[in-house]
């Protein structure tokens, strides 16, 4: 058989292995909630008449952002732009900041928040700090919120 003849079925044959030899889609729990946590949440409560507001923003690099705005009963409020990593292992999600106001994070200051999470509705979820025993609730908002 002439060579003119193989070398169009040798590529074809070179492509399919090739497109075999890719990775299937990652369709796993894990990878779902992972990418449904990809958005905008807010959380909103008040603590010893202080007013707060964080707008959590979980980009799917991995990447994230936390503007915060906090207002006390006598004063101007606050702002606060924090930024960092964040991955979801199964149960938890850990985010670690690499900048808090512009600033990478030093002692006494803790670089780590992890929050167990449980799902209220497709737009809402529950996080349990096991570590400092409290509660936190964020509701998926619109790209572009502020605190």
């Amino acid at each position: 058989m002439p060579i003119a003849r193989i070398a169009p079925w040798a590529a074809v044959l070179a492509a399919a292995c090739l497109c075999a030899c890719t990775q299937p889609p990652d369709d796993s729990p894990d990878r779902l909630v992972e990418e449904r946590l990809v958005g905008t949440w807010l959380r909103e409560y008040e603590e010893d008449a202080t007013r707060v507001r964080r707008v959590l923003v979980l980009a799917p690099d991995g990447s994230f952002r936390e503007l915060a705005s906090v207002s006390a009963a006598a004063g101007p409020a606050t702002q606060h732009s924090h930024a960092g990593e964040w991955r979801f292992d199964g149960t938890n999600l850990k985010r670690r900041y690499t900048h808090m106001d512009g600033r990478q994070p030093a002692a006494p200051v803790v670089p780590f928040a992890t929050f167990e999470l449980k799902f209220q509705s497709r737009d809402e979820f529950l996080g349990i700090d096991n570590v400092h025993r409290r509660q936190v609730r964020y509701r998926r908002v619109t790209d572009g919120t502020l605190p």
